[in-house]
């Protein structure tokens, strides 16, 4: 398979050549990763591979070992099946996420995309409030993002919510997709030109699985009905995959997220936000929270009917798991910081007069 058809360019041939790792390795892109089992594509054909020691005893954080969509240089030896991946190219864009759990780690769910189609169902699935937290993500991670809103079939509300999307994605593309019957997935095919990666991100059964399946051509990937009471659907995709379309473009599959907890996401809130950013600029106040400060511009536009009162409250809400965060996060810089190994201290000299 010519590398140039997984998205492989001049500038990621520039950072390998940088590296000089010799003869025997070589460019992939990781296609798979299932329980720090890789399977990568070469430029000789698809290949499991492993993480190199050197490098996961080098990486402080899991998001510095490969993640699917990453290019990587992998060395491979004669007379082995698995190749070892020493080092991971640095990524144009990278979808993370804070761990499920306790975990204060960041996630990559998906590296190297282009395009982020944010799927979401017009039956029980629609929640605007999560559709923020996916556009905070989408937008931190350096790829552009697309809303693509499926099951208008189950919807008898569609031009109403359609503009209620359109309020919070603002600039951001909204389509209207139905992949059961196959309609207005032209428009997702048009992101997706040769070389480009575009990832789907979602809940379970919104339809991602069913989006794969028609732009492949066939019934590739298994799918589950979703339960009618509320929607919510059974776990059909049990691992990242980066597939080839056969327009030339390449597709990563996600399976569906119970928990989307938020990681480094401050510099998109000003984006996601801009009906709040922009009353902001008349509070009294310059470091306005918006919450019992007097003469706040933000409140009085919930107070007059101009600003919805639950999207401040999202506001608030994110604002308060990003601090959280920050808590978190710089608690774990100094445990981290206590168990390097300290530099032995040198012998003071004594002087003889």
């Amino acid at each position: 398979m010519r590398l140039a058809r997984l998205g492989w360019d001049d500038a990621f041939a520039a950072a390998f050549d940088a590296l000089q790792l010799g003869g025997d390795v070589q460019p992939a892109r990781v296609a798979i990763e299932f329980n720090y089992l890789y399977r990568v594509w070469t430029r000789d054909g698809e290949r499991e591979a492993t993480a190199a020691g050197r490098l996961k005893h080098r990486a402080t954080s899991r998001s510095e070992l490969p993640a699917v969509g990453d290019w990587v240089a992998v060395r491979t030896r004669p007379g082995q099946d698995k190749g070892a991946i020493v080092a991971v190219l640095p990524r144009r864009s990278a979808f993370s996420r804070k761990m499920a759990g306790t975990v204060t780690d960041e996630q990559v769910v998906a590296a190297n995309v282009d395009v982020v189609f944010i799927v979401m169902g017009l039956d029980a699935d629609f929640k605007l409030r999560r559709l923020e937290r996916y556009l905070l993500l989408a937008r931190e991670s350096g790829a552009a993002p697309v809303v693509l809103l499926t099951k208008p079939d189950l919807s008898d509300a569609v031009p109403s919510r359609l503009a209620e999307v359109a309020a919070v994605a603002g600039p951001t593309p909204v389509h209207v997709v139905n992949p059961r019957l196959n309609t207005g997935l032209e428009q997702v095919s048009a992101y997706l030109t040769p070389g480009r990666t575009g990832a789907l991100l979602g809940s379970s059964g919104v339809g991602k699985t069913t989006i794969i399946n028609r732009l492949i051509g066939r019934e590739a990937r298994r799918t589950r009905e979703v339960r009618e009471s509320d929607s919510r659907g059974r776990h059909t995709t049990s691992h990242r995959e980066l597939i080839v379309l056969p327009g030339g473009g390449l597709m990563i599959d996600t399976p569906g997220m119970r928990e989307l907890q938020l990681w480094d996401v401050t510099g998109a809130v000003r984006e996601t936000f801009e009906d709040i950013e922009a009353l902001a600029v008349d509070c009294h106040f310059t470091d306005c929270r918006h919450r019992d400060e007097p003469r706040c511009a933000v409140k009085a536009a919930v107070a007059d009917g101009r600003l919805d009162a639950r999207r401040l409250e999202s506001y608030h809400k994110l604002q308060d798991e990003l601090e959280q965060l920050a808590r978190q996060q710089e608690a774990r810089a100094q445990i981290e910081a206590k168990l390097q190994p300290r530099k032995p201290r040198r012998p003071r000299r004594t002087r003889i007069v």
